[in-house]
């Protein structure tokens, strides 16, 4: 992605932000003091200055890691490192800020994006000279994609501009199973796409031993079955930890899923009842549900990189990109890994959360990739994310 290309992506990436802020102003969530606290979400507001302090940091303060003090000069923001610096602004301190008015955050995301493509002009083509245009563009991109299930998260409609992003989604749920003959894998690495994170950067030669994956995700009615066979009641394909979450949780089906009264499910959708298309993946569980239902179902999870051997291969019947998937892999480091100038998004997470791979729905199409390794905690359902099983 070349200068030309960028300045168009940073543009609509910031409409992005800004229409998706709007949505959550219609319902009064432009107030930080309005936004329930919880630990999976941000205050609209807050995300709404971060993306753009961000940018105006790596690029237009010319910073040479995100460490604070490697930045050149001050925020055009008065009080901005103070306020949207995520390395030294705690999460729950978020809601508690004297942030500026809507209006005020708004005119600073303008600024900084018409400075930013302003420099960009004359950036040239050196890859070295647009890799920070590349970070700030990547970060917004996935910030945007946690403001849509921030938007689940609270009830929120789906905004009418965003009606082209469907949720059909590719074909997910290709019947059966495929067989691959495994063998050496280069995971990670540029690969020609310009831009990666630090954790996927080196490339790391794998061998992957011979395996049998689901062709597509699991369904909600398979999901189901699990459900009437009372596996959330037995301890038996529960981890410890998943015994302890849904202790804890008090869950008996995914999130958001109530009886309909007729032994089917309804769900909400967006702030709106819906009812349960048995055929589509079921979304919205957490490791220790994908975990449970292949104990139950005599299979397992597939290994970070049997997703990225398979997501590779070409075949024509490995559907992914409609849910991010649970991986049986920690999130670890390849070897040779080294920390880029936005040193806290992988290394202080390494062995603390489990990596997803493939894509959502919500996922912007240039950040797609087979390489790309998502990480979340165990816990996290508010995701949009589903699984697939292997053979045992």
């Amino acid at each position: 992605m070349g200068p030309g290309e960028l300045d168009l992506a940073l543009q609509e990436a910031r409409h992005h932000t800004l229409s998706l802020f709007e949505a959550f102003a219609a319902v009064g969530y432009d107030r930080a003091v309005q936004v329930p606290r919880l630990a999976s979400l941000n205050p609209p507001l807050w995300e709404l200055g971060h993306v753009a302090w961000f940018a105006e940091w790596f690029v237009l303060r010319d910073a040479a890691s995100s460490s604070p003090g490697d930045a050149a000069g001050a925020s055009l923001l008065v009080h901005g490192d103070r306020w949207f610096d995520s390395n030294t602004v705690a999460h729950g301190k978020r809601w508690a800020l004297d942030l500026p008015a809507p209006g005020v955050l708004k005119t600073y995301c303008g600024e900084v994006l018409d400075r930013i493509c302003a420099r960009l002009v004359s950036a040239g083509e050196d890859d070295p000279a647009l890799y920070p245009y590349r970070l700030v563009l990547a970060h917004e991109d996935m910030h945007g994609e946690a403001l849509l299930y921030t938007l689940q998260t609270l009830g929120v409609a789906w905004p009418a501009f965003i009606l082209h992003l469907t949720e059909a989604g590719p074909a997910s749920l290709a019947p059966g199973e495929l067989a691959f003959p495994g063998g050496s894998l280069l995971r990670g690495g540029e690969q020609s796409r310009g831009f990666v994170f630090d954790n996927e950067r080196q490339a790391a030669p794998c061998h992957v031993a011979p395996f049998v994956i689901d062709a597509g995700l699991v369904s909600n009615a398979a999901y189901a079955a699990f459900i009437r066979d009372g596996g959330y009641q037995d301890a038996r394909y529960w981890s410890e930890a998943g015994r302890a979450w849904v202790m804890q949780s008090q869950r008996v089906a995914p999130r958001y899923w109530e009886p309909d009264g007729t032994r089917g499910w309804n769900t909400v959708r967006f702030g709106s009842p819906a009812a349960l298309d048995p055929a589509e993946p079921v979304r919205h569980v957490s490791l220790h549900e994908a975990q449970a239902y292949c104990s139950w179902a005599g299979r397992r999870l597939p290994l970070e990189e049997e997703c990225e051997y398979a997501a590779t291969s070409s075949h024509p019947g490995f559907a992914w990109g409609y849910l991010w998937e649970w991986t049986a892999s920690c999130f670890l480091p390849y070897t040779g890994f080294v920390a880029d100038r936005y040193r806290e998004y992988s290394a202080p997470y390494f062995g603390s959360r489990q990596s997803l791979r493939g894509a959502s729905f919500a996922t912007p199409r240039r950040l797609r990739s087979p390489h790309f390794r998502n990480f979340y905690t165990p816990e996290r359902d508010d995701i949009f994310t589903g699984f697939r099983t292997c053979a045992c």
